[in-house]
């Protein structure tokens, strides 16, 4: 048999049918049944989504949405910041290895296109 995904609003509107179903005077294992899963999956679904109403999972699944997305602007942040790093080391490398006298690399920034002066620049 095919194992058939349910959306969290659906999972929570089962766990309230065999809610009342059991309070209507029905054994557990029956209600569950009734609502065509298995105990293990009911049990599963009471542990993640029990005494949930339906606005509180859509507000949960936007929470998790919304961390997705911060998680990878994090992540995106301090792959920057490494790279910078690694330049920074670069160029105190070079200008040693040049004879200059080695700057502070507390004062080296990230460039700033708009200042950048190069053999380009009109």
């Amino acid at each position: 048999m095919a194992e058939k995904h349910y959306k969290p609003e659906e999972i929570v509107a089962k766990l309230r049918q065999v809610d009342v179903l059991i309070s209507q005077g029905q054994n557990i294992a029956d209600a569950i049944r009734q609502i065509g899963v298995s105990e293990v999956t009911y049990y599963r679904w009471r542990r993640e989504f029990g005494g949930m109403r339906i606005e509180q999972v859509k507000r949960l699944q936007n929470l998790e949405r919304e961390n997705i997305r911060l998680r990878n602007a994090v992540s995106d942040l301090t792959l920057d910041r490494l790279i910078l790093q690694e330049v920074r080391a670069q160029l105190h490398v070079a200008e040693h290895r040049a004879g200059a006298a080695p700057r502070d690399t507390k004062e080296l920034r990230p460039l700033d296109i708009s200042r950048k002066r190069g053999p380009f620049r009109a």
